[in-house]
């Protein structure tokens, strides 16, 4: 059928449309299929029926279908060669080859789009094609899911926003879905439409109310009238660019429609054109649609060099949250944003402080650590003004960065237990995991959390509980001090099973964070160690880690477990890959090598110490000692004990005793040293107590022992010099009376924030030590780094004197 014909066809339907005839009518529609390479006409009759409105002043109108226009599936794919994109349409519309001398609305010839044209927009109008009949959920394009207000609440701190943002609860008069109709109508009768025409109209259908923009956008008018706003984007100036993208958000235009591909194009094509304040509405106008636009937001970041000396403090702040939810910032950009941050510091508000250090975290970059900890201090300053979302922005980049705040985390002790009951789960989850980050444990801040945590409604993912349960293992919260808290989070754990499958960490983190307390929920535990749980994160090496510690806890705290284990293949592939890390990284560090070495020049030589990984699950090294009930060192299982092994008396002792050296040469030169020419002088009864031990304080000037750290008694030098006359046994010592030892040199990462108290892991792991059978000798930092800088002398004597008490402490029992 021609053009002519066509069009003669739809005026006489809009004629009898008009007519006062009943709501009755017969309507012909075209088809064509290809058949054997010909196009066949086909005819069909269609009942169309609409009861008469109130609205109509005619009192009858015609419904009418477009769908009978459609094209065939082998049509369609030929022209498109690909896959069609989902369009926001309430009623099914031609796909994107149709033709536009076959549009019913008598589009004019002269504004007629090519086929290539058309496949370049691609338009996926015919969703049943594309999708196969699958149920779209549009719920999501809703601008409230993209943008929190939350997020932007920092916009209503200043007046100047308004220029260079969108606010969402702001909308101008609204305007009747009739209207919005008629605006559609007058666009389609248009023969020269230009660019000024386009942007009105699609300015004016942003007036409707949010939910009649749903009829305008599945009509297929608006459709072309989209069609006509590519033809002419080169054509339109900035603000009608702007007002157009702007209306855009108001009809609620799918983040994902097709078109938007070329308007972002454009716009980056027009960056250095624009003004700063128009760069920044753009990007907040794209951010309000819930489209990521790293082109735009590269270009915007390359041009913005020039308009730095215009920023003020409202500038700042809005550059720095697009940065942050574009989840982008070029290098050379932060150098410059650190510098223009430090100079409107003072004048930032308490939301502002928090929007700029939510970018930053959002962005996965920081600020030096000196600008860092004023962006914290001015927090401290203007934390009564700040909302619970903004400290707990302040917390994000503070465990991003890894900053103790010492300030800022003194002042969550009072806002904490005040915020606490009005907070919901994710805030407080952020501030327990930032605490455990840091391993700063404030049981008034912890135990606010906790006691708000079990009244909260369902709001909980298995990402909130895991992370909870995580963080307050980690610092040592113990079930007892909150009742509540574990079975509750444990709870959710089972609610949320389903999500385990998506996010397998998420279980294992929290059940990490219950052993770290003598935790073990069974069933989960089974879950975690199923073959199929197992199967699922063996590709994911950091989650293979979490398994084999958590498998290796239920092998010594769960002795009569009966459910499912990991597969003893992976436990040699993870115990290999963590030795190899322990080996090159963990057994060089020079205090653990001094140690090693001071052990060794105490007890007699290498073969009686054994530096490895006692429990390979808990990932980290000890120096394994074992003694006899005499208190003498017996060889260790290592490779160099099989050098010095005696087969033919049987023993465990090496060969050549006597001629080995099995303690400290105690030469006049080292009694001298040690005592600086004089013994102390103590009565008797302090002479039988054991060596005191002193903390030992750094000193510039080297110093005796007897001001560092060590009481020289007679029972101290007397235990120094024994093992060279005491006997040596000739037959094996038993199994069970073998005292093994586990020494450990620790550092500030084993301890909470300045204090002395383990944190959850290395807590689990002594735990697990000590069932195994061993006695624990801590060597921590605040004693063994200082001895670093004294005499050899200084180090045996401590080392004597941690070894041996611990040794009797254990026999003591």
């Amino acid at each position: 059928m021609s053009a002519r014909a066509l069009w003669r066809q739809a005026a006489t339907l809009r004629v009898i449309a008009h007519s006062p005839c009943g709501p009755v009518y017969r309507a012909q529609h075209l088809s064509s299929e290809w058949k054997n390479g010909k196009v066949q006409k086909e005819k069909k009759s269609q009942t169309v029926q609409h009861p008469p409105s109130a609205d109509n002043a005619e009192g009858c109108s015609l419904v009418y279908n477009p769908s009978a226009y459609y094209q065939s599936r082998t049509e369609l794919s030929a022209i498109q060669r690909g896959s069609l994109r989902e369009e926001e349409t309430s009623e099914p519309i031609p796909g994107a080859g149709f033709r536009q001398q076959s549009n019913h609305y008598m589009i004019g010839s002269s504004r007629h789009l090519s086929i290539s044209k058309n496949a370049q927009l691609g338009f996926g109008f015919n969703r049943e094609v594309a999708y196969k009949g699958r149920k779209v959920d549009h719920s999501k394009d809703d601008i409230s899911t993209y943008v929190k207000r939350d997020t932007r609440a920092f916009q209503r701190c200043r007046p100047e926003y308004s220029m260079m943002t969108y606010d969402v609860s702001q909308r101008p008069p609204a305007i009747q879905i009739k209207d919005g109709l008629l605006l559609l109508h007058k666009a389609a009768l248009m023969k020269n439409i230009d660019a000024s025409n386009i942007a009105h109209f699609l300015c004016e259908l942003g007036h409707l109310e949010p939910e009649q923009t749903v009829t305008v956008r599945g009509n297929m008018r608006f459709s072309m009238l989209l069609r006509y706003s590519v033809e002419n984007l080169q054509n339109f100036t900035h603000l009608q660019l702007i007002e157009v993208l702007r209306a855009f958000v108001r009809l609620g235009l799918s983040h994902h429609h097709s078109i938007l591909d070329l308007y972002e194009a454009e716009f980056s094509r027009r960056t250095n054109e624009m003004e700063l304040h128009q760069l920044l509405l753009v990007a907040d106008l794209w951010r309000c649609l819930g489209r990521s636009v790293p082109q735009y937001v590269e270009k915007l970041c390359d041009c913005i060099s020039k308009h730095f000396n215009q920023m003020g403090p409202p500038e700042l702040v809005q550059f720095v949250y697009i940065l942050g939810e574009s989840r982008q910032c070029p290098a050379f950009v932060l150098q410059c944003l650190e510098g223009i941050i430090m100079r409107h510091l003072e004048e930032l508000k308490g939301e502002e402080v928090g929007a700029v250090c939510l970018g930053l975290f959002k962005t996965q970059n920081s600020l030096s650590e000196g600008a860092l900890r004023r962006l914290v201090d001015r927090a401290c300053v203007v934390v009564k003004e700040m909302s619970d979302f903004g400290i707990v922005n302040v917390m994000k980049l503070m465990r991003f960065s890894h900053l103790d705040h010492l300030p800022w985390l003194e002042t969550l002790s009072s806002e904490v237990p005040r915020r606490a009951p009005q907070m919901a789960v994710q805030g407080l989850m952020h501030i327990a995991l930032t605490c455990s980050a840091l391993h700063y444990r404030d049981d008034r801040v912890l135990l606010a959390v906790a006691k708000r945590l079990p009244h909260l409604p369902s709001q909980y993912r298995s990402k909130d509980a895991a992370k909870l349960l995580w963080a307050f293992g980690n610092l040592g919260i113990l079930p007892s001090q909150c009742p509540s808290l574990h079975p509750r989070l444990t709870e959710v754990l089972r609610d949320r099973e389903s999500e385990f499958r998506s996010y397998p960490e998420h279980l294992l983190t929290a059940l990490l964070g219950l052993a770290f307390v003598g935790q073990f929920p069974h069933d989960l535990l089974s879950l975690a160690l199923s073959p199929e749980f197992t199967n699922q994160v063996t590709g994911l090496i950091d989650l293979k880690k979490d398994l084999f510690t958590l498998d290796g806890t239920v092998a010594i705290e769960l002795p009569g477990w009966t459910g499912p284990r990991m597969n003893p293949t992976i436990q040699e592939e993870v115990t290999k890959q963590l030795w190899d890390f322990a080996e090159s990284e963990l057994c060089q560090k020079p205090e653990v090598l001094e140690a090693e070495a001071v052990l060794q020049e105490l007890l007699g030589g290498k073969v009686f110490v054994h530096k490895r990984m006692i429990l390979p699950h808990m990932r980290s090294i000890d120096l394994e000692v074992y003694l006899d009930p005499s208190g003498n060192p017996l060889p260790v299982a290592s490779e160099t004990y099989q050098s010095h092994y005696n087969p033919d008396k049987g023993s465990f002792w090496p060969l050549d005793w006597k001629e080995m050296h099995t303690g400290v040469t105690l030469t006049d030169d080292l009694l001298a040293q040690l005592t600086s020419g004089k013994k102390t002088a103590m009565s008797m009864t302090m002479s039988s107590q054991q060596p005191i031990l002193r903390p030992v304080e750094v000193s510039i000037k080297r110093e005796s022992i007897l001001s560092v750290g060590v009481d020289l008694t007679d029972d101290l030098l007397h235990a120094i010099t024994k093992r060279q006359h005491s006997s040596i046994h000739s037959h094996a010592t038993s199994e069970s009376a073998i005292a093994r030892l586990a020494v450990q040199v620790t550092s500030r990462n084993h301890y909470c924030y300045r204090t002395q108290r383990l944190t959850g892991l290395y807590m689990m792991k002594r735990r697990q030590l000590a069932l195994a059978g061993y006695t624990v000798v801590e060597l921590p930092h605040w004693e063994w780094f200082p001895l670093l800088r004294r005499s050899l002398a200084e180090r045996l004597a401590y080392m004597h004197c941690k070894i041996f008490s611990s040794f009797d402490s254990r026999n003591s029992k």
